[in-house]
């Protein structure tokens, strides 16, 4: 067949040579390549329309997880900012024994419980410093006695009274969280800025998330109370395991919750290491596992109510790195009215752990001292006490003899015999018309010397006498005669102890320290172990 024949599909090269470049073929429609591309285009963008509506619906899923209520049930005051403008960062992370849900009942505890009151069995404060370069953990023990302040549930408006001399785990069953935030800073003197609480299920859906734990034992454990039985060294608990271990006090230390604080730092420092060194946190999918985890496990309060403020949250504690990170369990000694269950907070080693978290002083020694806070008591210059806010100074006084100041002390450091022994001590120096006012009405963690303006003069020759700092008196209107509290601050001697700024790392001896990046084993307790 010639190529030249009619029908033939050959084309001649001298045609293929005439061809304009870029020319469409033959039999291929007007058009084409242009649908070609927008049909592209547009599949493209409705690939980016679901996915950015698969990303939307997810937030809103995660945030209708989030369950959250007021943070604080009191006033906590403002908090100071360094010379950079940076505030600390302090976090409640509560550990609620609440059996109100199948799910929780069945991972321990009584059916009598159910509906009852709930306790806060761990208390543990996470501290950021203002720069995000340290960060450290401090618990009380749950069986730690503090004046527990009246508090108001907003959600219900159910009012619950003063509760002196309580155990601290008590204060989560006086309207919820809020109040355990409330009491907290009542005893330290430390403003809280959130709060993170979880239940039995919680930690156990977090730890599944993370993908277990590694833990270390010393010895062989088995606990009947908790269902924690572990042979001797490392294991990586996940689930309800990790649940037994966060619970277990019988079967570690000395078999009370004093050391069961330690065996949860172990926990959580150990987690963090893990989750750095796995990679979790520049995972997508297990950024989503935990996520979701989260979300459903924790309540938290209203500055936290969405997955954009617990992603902001997160934003800040990237950084910090695990040498950076320190433990410790609040200074501690016997309850006196009930030595064998309950402790109270150590005089002076307490106040001056509270102090350095206040101060944004590093717990470890890597660091400088915090500048003072504008403003701040020890920023300001000694001498006369200052005015009350919003008022013009008062005018000085005529001199006073120490014959002629009527004073009452009180007690309101939680040691016995304070009171009294102040005001002996005033009597000898000349203050004859001391009166003993033995305990003041609640626990106080500051001395004060509060006095009315006609009677500044004396108030002045009292804190002269007792080398009382100018911040501790405080002028105030209707005091009919000047009233010294004593706090915790001043657990003994009969003048004011001059406190020095603790240096970084300066931590009480009392107090139980671990490093973020210390790998420790818990002491199995003998009772216990197989």
């Amino acid at each position: 067949m010639s190529s030249n024949q009619p029908g033939s599909n050959r084309t001649s090269t001298r045609r293929r040579k005439a061809e304009p470049p870029g020319r469409r073929r033959r039999n291929e429609p007007a058009g084409r390549p242009q649908l070609r591309i927008r049909r592209i285009a547009l599949g493209c963008a409705l690939l980016l329309l679901i996915g950015a509506g698969c990303a939307w619906g997810y937030v809103q899923y995660l945030d209708s997880n989030i369950k959250h209520g007021a943070l604080s049930f009191g006033d906590q005051g403002s908090t100071s900012e360094d010379a950079g403008g940076h505030s600390a960062l302090n976090i409640l992370m509560i550990g609620s024994d609440t059996r109100d849900t199948a799910a929780d009942l069945s991972l321990g505890g009584a059916r009598a419980s159910v509906g009852g009151p709930v306790h806060a069995d761990v208390e543990i404060l996470l501290h950021v410093s203002a720069d995000r370069s340290n960060a450290s953990l401090i618990s009380i023990p749950r069986d730690t006695m503090v004046d527990i302040p009246a508090c108001t549930d907003p959600a219900t408006g159910k009012s619950y009274p003063e509760s002196p001399h309580e155990q601290i785990t008590d204060s989560l069953s006086h309207g919820g969280p809020g109040c355990t935030v409330y009491t907290w800073h009542q005893l330290t003197g430390i403003h809280i800025d959130h709060y993170m609480m979880v239940d039995f299920g919680g930690v156990v859906s977090m730890a599944d998330a993370v993908g277990g734990v590694p833990v270390c034992t010393q010895g062989n454990v088995d606990d009947p109370y908790s269902h924690l039985r572990l042979s001797r060294g490392t294991h990586v608990v996940k689930g309800v395991q990790a649940l037994e271990w966060l619970r277990t006090r019988h079967g570690f230390g000395d078999g009370s919750d004093l050391y069961r604080t330690q065996v949860q730092h172990m926990y959580l420092t150990s987690m963090l290491r893990r989750l750095r060194s796995a990679g979790t946190l520049t995972d997508p999918g297990r950024i989503l596992s935990l996520a979701d985890a989260a979300t459903k496990a924790l309540t938290v309060d209203d500055g936290l109510d969405s997955v954009g403020r617990l992603a902001g949250l997160a934003d800040q504690l990237k950084g910090l790195q695990p040498d950076r990170l320190t433990t410790v369990t609040m200074p501690y000694a016997e309850d006196p009215s009930n030595p064998k269950s309950w402790v109270i907070p150590m005089p002076g080693d307490a106040e001056r752990l509270f102090s350095m978290v206040r101060g944004d002083i590093p717990l470890d020694s890597h660091g400088k001292p915090a500048a003072p806070a504008a403003g701040s008591p020890s920023a300001s210059a000694s001498g006369a006490a200052p005015a009350p806010s919003g008022s013009a100074p008062t005018a000085p006084a005529a001199a006073a003899a120490p014959a002629e100041v009527r004073l009452t002390v009180q007690n309101g450091s939680g040691i016995a015999g304070r009171a009294t022994a102040l005001t002996s001590a005033l009597r000898a120096d000349g203050f004859t018309r001391t009166r003993n006012g033995l305990n003041a009405p609640a626990h106080q963690r500051t001395t004060t010397l509060s006095y009315a303006p006609d009677d500044a003069a004396g108030a002045r020759l009292v804190a002269e006498a007792l080398h009382l700092p100018a911040a501790d008196l405080q002028e105030q209107a209707g005091t009919p005669r000047p009233l010294l509290v004593v706090g915790s601050d001043w657990p003994s001697g009969r003048v004011f102890p001059t406190v020095a700024t603790p240096s970084p790392g300066a931590v009480p001896t009392t107090a139980a320290l671990q490093s973020g990046d210390e790998s420790k084993c818990a002491k199995v307790n003998p009772v216990y172990a197989w």
